[in-house]
């Protein structure tokens, strides 16, 4: 059966910096190769998350991007160029963040801790974590938790959304901007005849995308992020009250969150290509 087709494919080599646009790449059994692969680290060893825009937020004006042979290059905003493991660009992330940070290339395998400040819309934070929350030291209510063992990534290794979700939202917001980019995919998927948040009806399929297949698992719960500023796309603060008013879904034993867009597992490694058809598999 028919889902659509990739529109876009986006991989961001270090956690919480902007990414870049391929034609194709390949997806493993731990994600898109190179995705989210190097994280900045601060002295307390939390993981560097425009999730707490206070102290992480002028990561999302830097760029990365990984090179042929392995190697991941830091766009800098004053337009410098260092690549990951070079002492300089420590230093100038350091002076960039307004305290001493390091970048990672290989997460603990024991985890990181990631902070991420506290929404004030519906359904950005279980109730029951909002209640856990504290004022950190630059004075922003947070919560504190782990990323997935073994990764940089905060839950789920693939992310996608459909064209049709954007779509909806667009019309929910009209005089913002729902631009796929503010919510960092892996995979757009083109779903010109479906209806608003189609991927919601995937939960629990197989899909077919290229020669790869995955498994839809849960909506992704949306935090602060997309209502920042990304690059030269500037901040939307009201985007996030649109979604917690158009789309607020059970998300496992978290209760009803604002989500956009799915979680994925990889099934089968494969190669997806910018035009592929998305298929949905009859469950095993």
């Amino acid at each position: 059966m028919s889902a659509g087709t990739v529109e876009a494919i986006h991989r961001y080599p270090v956690k919480s910096m902007l990414g870049e646009t391929l034609s194709a790449m390949g997806l493993g059994e731990h994600g898109l190769n190179g995705d989210r692969a190097v994280a900045v680290l601060d002295a307390t060893g939390a993981v560097g998350s425009a999730k707490h825009p206070r102290k992480w937020g002028p990561l999302l004006a830097c760029r990365s991007e990984l090179l042929h042979g392995g190697t991941v290059r830091v766009h800098l905003p004053d337009g410098t160029a260092l690549a990951v493991g070079d002492p300089e660009l420590d230093a100038a992330l350091s002076k960039l963040l307004g305290r001493e940070v390091t970048l990672a290339q290989a997460p603990d395998p024991q985890g990181h801790r990631l902070e991420r400040a506290v929404p004030d819309y519906p359904g950005g934070i279980p109730e029951r974590l909002r209640e856990t929350a504290r004022p950190d030291d630059s004075g922003a209510l947070v919560t504190s938790g782990g990323v997935a063992p073994g990764t940089f990534f905060d839950f789920g290794r693939v992310h996608l959304v459909t064209t049709s979700t954007l779509a909806r939202l667009r019309a929910a917001h009209p005089s913002g901007d729902a631009d796929a980019r503010r919510f960092r995919p892996n995979l757009v998927i083109a779903t010109p005849d479906e209806p608003g948040f189609a991927e919601d009806a995937w939960i629990g399929a197989r899909l077919r995308i290229g020669t790869a297949v995955v498994r839809v698992t849960v909506p992704t719960p949306r935090c602060v992020v997309p209502a920042l500023a990304h690059g030269s796309l500037p901040p939307d603060p009201a985007l996030m009250r649109a979604v917690a008013r158009e789309h607020r879904v059970p998300v496992l034993s978290l209760g009803r969150l604002s989500c956009v867009g799915v979680y994925l597992d990889v099934v089968r490694p494969g190669l997806v290509r910018v035009g592929d058809p998305v298929v949905r598999e009859e469950n095993e």
